[in-house]
């Protein structure tokens, strides 16, 4: 069955970096389309960007320019670059394939 396990998460200041990864199993990762929501507390889900069999990108308007999603077929590794990040950023999040999501990794941003 289809599983997705995030990490990277953590506990960051306003303006610094951090790289989320996905790691799936139990489908052909090359041929996926993948993406990255999140939850913040007391709301619900976001979409953040997905990237396509491909390659191409697309993004939220609240992370672009700011977060880039890649991956590594190599590895069946998704990304999440996040630069300049934003206490609005503080949010659970997941990796998605379709309907399926990992558990999620927590990021923080506080000063």
């Amino acid at each position: 069955q289809v599983q997705l396990v995030e990490s990277g998460g953590g506990l960051v200041q306003p303006g610094d970096s951090l790289r989320l990864s996905c790691v799936g199993s139990g489908f052909l990762f090359s041929l996926a389309g993948l993406s990255w929501l999140r939850q913040a507390p007391g709301k619900g889900l976001e979409w953040v960007g997905s990237i396509t069999q491909g390659g191409a990108t697309a993004y939220a308007g609240a992370v672009e320019g700011r977060f880039t999603v890649s991956r590594d077929n190599a590895k069946n590794t998704l990304f999440l670059q996040m630069n300049n990040l934003k206490p609005e950023d503080t949010a659970l999040y997941y990796c998605m394939k379709d309907t399926v999501r990992g558990q999620g990794t927590q990021v923080t941003v506080s000063s």
